[in-house]
């Protein structure tokens, strides 16, 4: 059974960097057709897809987001990272890692809704304000 654990702060000020670090387990990383996702959910409003990378470190990116957004993968520890800068209190949200495919890819991209029964895994998601 894989497992997606997020870590990172809980609180974050308006104008720095949050990152956050998902850990998979229970299963192979380092597979084909697979992309390491982070989805947010801001309070009151729906999923958002904000990028996804292959374990070699192919990323895409929401448009929306793609000039404060890099996604990173590391092999070696089973992990991959969300890095956000320059962050405003819009980005308030529950931040979840999740796993998908080429499908969920493209429609993340085209701006599609996002729907749980897409993805096989999810990480238990981890709240992140962002206040001074």
């Amino acid at each position: 059974q894989v497992q997606l654990q997020e870590s990172g702060p809980g609180l974050v000020k308006p104008s720095q960097t949050l990152s956050l670090t998902c850990t998979v387990s229970g299963g192979s990383y380092t597979t084909n057709d697979v992309y390491w996702t982070w989805i947010r959910q801001p309070p009151g409003k729906d999923l958002e897809w904000m990028g996804a990378i292959t374990y070699y470190g192919l990323a895409y990116y929401n448009s929306s987001l793609k000039s404060r957004l890099s996604i990173s993968s590391d092999t070696s520890k089973n992990q991959f990272t969300l890095q956000l800068n320059s962050v405003t209190p819009e980005d308030t949200a529950v931040y979840y890692c999740a796993r998908g495919d080429h499908t969920t890819v493209a429609a993340g991209t085209f701006g599609h809704s996002v729907k749980r029964d897409d993805y096989t895994y999810w990480g238990q998601g981890t709240q992140v304000t962002v206040s001074s």
